[in-house]
């Protein structure tokens, strides 16, 4: 492609603007940006938006977005007057489980590098003279709040005109009224974008149509899982407490203000107030019945984006506006609309690749807040190859199949929109839809009390029921402490008798859900030699932990490749993300090279795994099967085919929890029977069926990452602690050469272990950690070690802290102190997993 290759984006939006802005930055300048509406007023969400931006999230990728928004819309001006008014924001608490969540809140901030401080009633008061800090309605009273100084509030269409000024004098060019009709293509690649005024070639298309992005999608074969919802927003009549505060009509002076706890939200219109509710029932646009507006129609109470005002929706939220702020008392509603905006079924953006049409990017279901942030990480990855903000978290590709269709999209992004400002645990599962994916195992989790969470729409046990009565025999050392209410959420003391049991006798654990692809084909071998870190040209039989790098060296995912025949491997993969990378990659291998023809296929719903582990493993599985597993018949990270009770099975010795032991696979049908077999035969040796809670203490105990978690495309092999996945003298492989960089560059940040001093207190992820008294770095994971007796948090740290050095972890407001560990906390020497 050409330094500066055809690009064409659909919708001239705050996203579709800023697109073209950061792609002409980087010099591409043969840019058209196509919008259906008038340039002036395109009468899409960005249109009607409110302009909040909060950089507050559990996301660090989400915030790091906000805050270049913030930072670029600061720096947006003309005539003295920047798109971004800095008032702040601030978030109230009206509930104690509020204040204590503004306090973890806090703390994320402080992980991402944002200020924020928690706030008494009285000083909300002063920053906020409206209040009502008495008595509210139902007996509340506001307790605090949480306020960012840097939030504030976007002028957004000021902010596309700019943005168009901008690119066009840089060469953009912008074609206002202009509708898409269709994508065209050849080869797999798009060639341009038809038009009712013609065909605009094109190498790349980007989609950035907001709402009308899933209709886009259907134009090129592709599920774009998002969902137009429409959201309420009044405007009062003056208030003679804001006359002559504000210098513009639609300025501010005080902060945006949320009050959760009642799903609103507040923002000053000159001498008026905006506001925003999310206490309304969901209420999903039909976009076949979207008002039809002639560009000579357009205005800012005509266009399509904009609703009919529903007032009995509002009502309840606008008592509830007027018990928090007295003086809208004394005024009335004086323009109200239900405004359209996108959902996802996790409420992410959607960005990436269509997997199966290359040229044709999405950036949808991106919010004003979001927007110059998203629109730098599309240009990075157009210009550079990748973003310097790890987005996997926003892939497009990143839902499963099922997460995509009509029916799950609803129901999730609905539930979405009701959640939206709900106090959620990280753990938190949907409760709707559920027993969508469920393993042949389920019955007999069901049978022995499985509670149940929920991953990528798979059913996961997270402990049994069956298992309460072996905490009456647990070892006192065993007893793991009381947790605070908090972090003993989605939590049960089962979980210790399961690891306990594990590591003493045998454990039966359900691996199904670990994503299964099966990579076939004379090419198979090149293909996964290209693409991965290690070296999986050894000789069938062997099983090998590797990395899939980004070509600047960071890790974009990690893999277990096993090759089971000379032509046929096995990979144990992170999400549906990395499929499609392994295909798209194929496909253009065996295009280049057709001798050098690779398949890749995803077999994880056609089969089923159970993870045997423990001391006692090999004496349950001699039961059940004569073949040769031990240490000299199976080594360590080897794989072959076994029979077990006459079962066809292909057993991996691979141990993620730390103990002797295999991963068993087999075929859907036969996983019930294999369930069985083993389970009656380890009854003698004390086997328990285990959930996720014991699995995850073991694995920290054990060092192993979790991807996505622990590391991800912004860190590299060596300052994750994986330096060993990297097969010496091996070269070639995407991103070989930046790593040879990296390596040679010290690190400013380590992933480190941490134990927790007091021997009690677990944090469970996304904390702030501090060195000397300043925020040096943050937990990614974190959970009660129960073979070590005391709680485990892996954190980014300075690289030059060293074992045995202080540090402090802010949980809820209060810093426990902490001291970096060495790693692996359990069996260093791999005595017990070698057998």
């Amino acid at each position: 492609m050409s330094a500066s290759p055809r690009v064409v984006i659909i919708g001239a939006g705050i996203v579709g603007t800023n697109i073209a802005d950061e792609l002409s930055s980087r010099g591409w300048t043969n840019v058209t940006v196509v919008e259906q509406g008038p340039l002036e007023l395109a009468g899409g969400s960005t249109s009607h938006a409110p302009g909040l931006v909060f950089q507050n999230n559990g996301s660090r990728t989400m915030t790091e977005f906000a805050t270049y928004t913030v930072n670029k819309l600061l720096s947006l001006s003309k005539d003295g007057q920047s798109c971004f008014n800095q008032v702040g924001g601030l978030e109230l608490a009206t509930t104690p489980e509020r204040f204590a969540d503004l306090k973890r809140k806090m703390g994320v901030m402080t992980s991402w590098g944002v200020e924020s401080r928690i706030i008494d009633a009285d000083e909300c008061e002063k920053i906020y003279p409206l209040l009502n800090t008495g008595k509210l309605t139902g007996g509340r009273e506001v307790l605090g709040g949480l306020l960012i100084p840097t939030d504030g509030l976007a002028l957004a269409a000021r902010a596309v005109q700019l943005l168009i000024e901008r690119s066009s004098d840089r060469g953009v060019t912008f074609l206002g009224s202009t509708t898409v009709t269709g994508i065209a293509q050849e080869g797999g690649k798009v060639t341009g974008v038809e038009t009712d005024n013609g065909l605009i070639p094109a190498d790349i298309v980007v989609s950035c149509a907001g709402f009308w992005g899933r209709e886009l999608g259907k134009l090129v074969g592709l599920e774009v899982p998002l969902l137009p919802l429409a959201h309420q927003y009044v405007v009062t009549t003056p208030l003679a407490e804001l006359e002559g505060v504000n210098e513009l009509p639609k300025g501010a002076s005080k902060p945006i203000l949320r009050y959760q706890d009642k799903d609103l939200y507040y923002r000053e219109w000159g001498n008026r107030i905006g506001i925003g509710s999310y206490a309304h029932r969901p209420m999903p646009v039909d976009m076949s019945e979207l008002p039809k507006v002639s560009a000579e129609e357009m205005s800012d109470h005509h266009m399509p984006s904009r609703l009919d005002f529903t007032l009995e929706d509002f009502l309840p939220a606008w008592e509830d506006s007027q018990d928090l702020l007295p003086p809208l008392r004394s005024a009335a509603i004086e323009d109200g609309f239900n405004g359209i905006f996108s959902f996802t079924p996790d409420g992410g953006p959607l960005i990436g690749e269509h997997p199966d049409l290359s040229g044709f990017w999405v950036a949808e279901a991106v919010w004003v807040t979001h927007s110059s942030g998203v629109a730098k990480a599309v240009a990075e990855l157009l210009v550079e190859g990748r973003s310097r903000t790890d987005l996997h978290g926003t892939e497009l590709t990143r839902f499963e199949k099922v997460q995509t269709s009509d029916a799950y999209v609803s129901e999730t992004s609905q539930q979405n929109f009701v959640e939206i400002y709900d106090v959620l645990h990280p753990l938190q599962p949907k409760e709707s839809p559920r027993d969508l994916r469920v393993s042949p195992f389920n019955v007999r989790q069901k049978e022995l009390g499985a509670f149940f969470l929920e991953s990528a729409g798979w059913e996961r046990p997270h402990w049994f029921e069956a298992n309460r009565g072996l905490l009456e025999e647990l070892p006192a050392e065993w007893q793991a402490p009381e947790r605070d209410s908090w972090a003993a959420m989605f939590h049960s003391p089962i979980s210790a008798a399961e690891a306990w049991r594990t590591r003493t006798a045998v454990g039966l654990y359900d691996m199904t859900p670990l994503k299964r692809l099966e990579v076939v084909g004379p090419g198979a071998e090149a293909l996964l030699h290209r693409l991965s870190t290690g070296n999986i040209t050894k000789k069938p039989g062997a099983v090998t932990y590797c990395l899939l790098l980004e070509h600047d060296g960071g890790i974009r995912s990690d893999v277990t490749v096993a090759r089971l025949e000379q032509e046929k491997f096995q990979l144990g993969v992170n999400s549906n993300v990395d499929f499609d990378y392994l295909r798209v990659e194929a496909r253009k291998q065996s295009a280049a090279d057709p001798s050098q023809w690779a398949h890749v296929s995803d077999i994880t719903g056609s089969t089923c795994c159970i993870g045997l582990w423990g001391p006692l493993a090999r004496e349950v599985i001699g039961k059940v099967s004569d073949d040769d597993l031990s240490n000299d018949g199976l080594k360590y990270f080897r794989t072959k085919e076994i029979s077990v009770g006459g079962i066809p099975v292909t057993a991996m010795r691979l141990s993620y929890v730390g103990e002797l032991g295999w991963e068993l696979y087999t075929t859907a049908e036969y996983g019930l029977k294999l369930w069985d077999l083993l389970f009656e035969a380890g009854q003698e040796h004390g086997i328990v069926a285990a959930g996720r809670g014991a699995f995850n203490s073991m694995r920290l105990e054990k060092g192993y990452r979790l991807w996505g978690t622990d590391m991800n495309t912004e860190h590299d092999p060596y300052q994750s602690g994986l330096g060993f996945s990297v097969a010496k003298d091996k070269t070639g492989f995407v991103g070989a050469e930046a790593l040879a960089v990296r390596k040679e560059e010290p690190a400013s940040k380590v992933l480190r272990c941490l134990t927790i001093d007091d021997g009690t207190s677990v944090v469970l992820g996304k904390e702030p950690v501090y060195v000397a008294g300043d925020a040096a770095g943050y937990v990614t994971s974190a959970a009660y070690g129960f073979s070590i007796h005391k709680p485990i948090a892996y954190a980014w740290l300075p690289a030059a802290l060293g074992v045995g050095d202080a540090v402090e972890i802010e949980y809820f407001g209060e810093r426990i102190p902490a001291t970096v560990t060495a790693e692996p906390l359990y069996d260093p020497a791999m005595e017990r997993i070698r057998g």
